[in-house]
């Protein structure tokens, strides 16, 4: 007998950007309220799944495998409605995979996940974020927000495919009724509650072969991966920040240097690959972020691992 599968929209319901996106989406669409998970308001329509925690979620580890204990359905993939915090204070719609690989496994994740590791992107993420350009665009939301990336970070842990969708990055718009409304009404769309087929599926037949990009380098807001994610047919896994790849200078011998930076790439490559298989993986550097030595120990390791890295044409090459 085989198991179902949903997608779980996992909302935190002490936090308004959460909740008012999570609000949109059931407004949208048809959806009735299933017992308690857990002691947790859940809902369901068609083969999506909400559950609202009664606080946060960057702590709830294994979410997927609770779901599946409690109720019988596999999780295919979670989505996660956030606000996003940033000492700028500016307005902003970010989307962002998961993930602290970058962090000793032996100690701990000041802000959720497990050490050393990262759960699979969700394959949504590239086509969720052209289509968050697009619907940016068009929409009168009052004010300015910046639309943006973000690279991997923060927790919790899971096993299933997942990407986060965020209001930012202050008090004064996580309440945003038009940003929640863009956002749930791009979650609706994207997971095919609107009687559609969905944004951004990743089919292991249909899409054998197609360029799968990871980004090394660079700032928190993912600056390349925002570039070449903007152009149609460009897939999206992990993006590492500079800070994400953490060297130590190499000895005065010449050998290689050392720091968790192997790690970082590793687990942002494995996770990667399980969320696109038959994805045709791809890395991209952005040079400037890194020393001589650095980029060298990193192409040096990415031939190790038979990974290619590209310049941003030759990624873009691999989707015309």
């Amino acid at each position: 007998m085989s198991v179902p599968s949903v997608v779980l929209i996992a909302v935190s319901g002490a936090d308004i950007a959460s909740t008012n996106q999570a609000d949109v989406v059931r407004s949208l669409g048809a959806w009735k309220q299933l017992t308690d998970v857990e002691g947790a308001p859940a809902y369901a329509s068609k083969k999506v799944r909400m559950w609202v925690f009664p606080d946060g979620v960057l702590r709830e580890d294994h979410i997927d495998l609770r779901w599946l204990k409690a109720t019988g359905e596999h999780v295919s993939e979670v989505i996660f409605p956030s606000r996003h915090v940033a000492k700028s204070g500016r307005a902003c719609l970010t989307l962002h995979p998961i993930g602290v690989m970058q962090l000793d496994p032996s100690g701990t994740a000041p802000f959720g996940g497990k050490p050393g590791d990262a759960p699979p992107p969700s394959p949504r993420l590239g086509p969720w974020w052209r289509s968050l350009l697009q619907r940016a665009e068009g929409a009168d939301l009052g004010e300015n927000f910046d639309i943006s990336l973000e690279v991997t970070h923060h927790g919790p842990w899971l096993d299933a495919p997942c990407l986060f969708i965020e209001v930012g990055s202050t008090a004064a718009t996580w309440g945003h009724l038009g940003a929640a409304q863009l956002l749930g009404q791009l979650i609706h769309d994207g997971l095919g509650l609107d009687g559609g087929e969905g944004i951004g599926q990743w089919d292991a037949e249909k899409n054998a072969g197609e360029p799968v990009l990871i980004t090394l380098g660079g700032g928190h807001y993912a600056p390349r991966g925002n570039q070449i994610t903007s152009n149609d047919g460009v897939w999206l896994g992990h993006m590492l920040a500079t800070y994400a790849l953490p060297f130590e200078a190499p000895p005065e011998d010449g050998g290689a240097p050392g720091g968790l930076w192997r790690q970082s790439i590793d687990a942002a490559f494995a996770a990667t690959k399980r969320a696109f298989p038959n994805g045709d993986l791809v890395f991209s550097m952005d040079k400037k972020a890194f020393k001589g030595w650095q980029r060298k120990a990193i192409r040096d390791h990415l031939e190790q691992l038979g990974v290619p890295l590209l310049k941003r044409q030759g990624v873009l090459d691999r989707v015309q």
